[in-house]
């Protein structure tokens, strides 16, 4: 069994056979899978989407590249919305310095007010982080993150910069890139990095892992970066998918 602990369901991309490739990820034994909305309108379709299917959770928060738009208002209705039973975490939020829609400090002042947001309902933090690492820890640490905790997501730094994060009560979330030929940082952290910290995710439609890099990824492809992580680590694909399944579990204290 295997929990895609970031997908992206609710993306345009999906619209037109959403139902297909749900049915392909349970084929491939993805048995949960963690929606995330990161506007007003993904928000709103990780929502109908829990409510469908008792296999999908959500995660709800406001994107950093387009923080420039986000509003009290918003803040207001993710914070009314983390009420759901089904809402497990906030995120995605963090810092995004590759594209330049959003000022650093807008985006620096909306990621403090979502970390204190997941501190008020005491839910994970999932992280986003581009061309940022040295804001991302440093406000992580001002703000007493570990409090609450949290996933750095699609994680591309260094082995050091994980176990920094690891010390701040987060874990280390590894998708396609740990499966690219010239991905040497994620391929280090796989191998480095204790399975009890590791988990996998998709980020689909984003990034998928080879042999289907370039296409549309899909959550029925999470096993792929189980297996490279499993090839990495010398063991089986069973011990990486039950430790991850596990963390994943414990991270967002899903119902099992």
């Amino acid at each position: 069994m295997f929990i895609d602990t970031h997908v992206h369901l609710n993306a345009d991309q999906f619209q037109e056979d959403l139902q297909e490739v749900i049915d392909r990820a349970r084929a491939a034994k993805v048995e949960k899978m963690i929606v995330v909305g990161f506007d007003r309108i993904t928000i709103e379709r990780a929502i109908k989407l829990i409510e469908e299917y008792e296999f999908i959770y959500a995660v709800i928060g406001w994107h950093p590249v387009d923080a420039i738009d986000c509003t009290e208002k918003d803040l207001a209705w993710i914070e009314e919305l983390t009420h759901h039973p089904k809402v497990v975490g906030i995120g995605e939020t963090g810092l995004d310095y590759y594209w330049d829609k959003s000022p650093k400090e807008v985006q620096q002042e909306l990621f403090r007010q979502q970390i204190r947001l997941a501190q008020k309902v005491n839910l994970p933090i999932i992280i986003h982080n581009r061309d940022a690492t040295g804001d991302v820890v440093r406000i992580l640490k001002e703000e007493n993150a570990q409090t609450v905790g949290g996933i750095m997501h699609c994680f591309s730094g260094s082995v050091e910069t994980a176990l920094e994060c690891i010390k701040m009560n987060f874990m280390i979330s590894l998708g396609g890139p740990v499966t690219f030929k010239n991905a040497r940082l994620p391929k280090m952290v796989a191998k480095e990095i204790a399975l009890e910290h590791l988990l996998i995710e998709t980020d689909a439609p984003y990034l998928a892992p080879h042999p289907y890099r370039g296409k549309r990824n899909e959550p029925s492809f999470v096993p792929l970066v189980a297996e490279e992580i499993a090839r990495l680590k010398e063991m089986s694909v069973e011990e990486v998918a039950k430790a991850t399944t596990e963390n994943a579990i414990k991270i967002f204290k899903l119902n099992v």
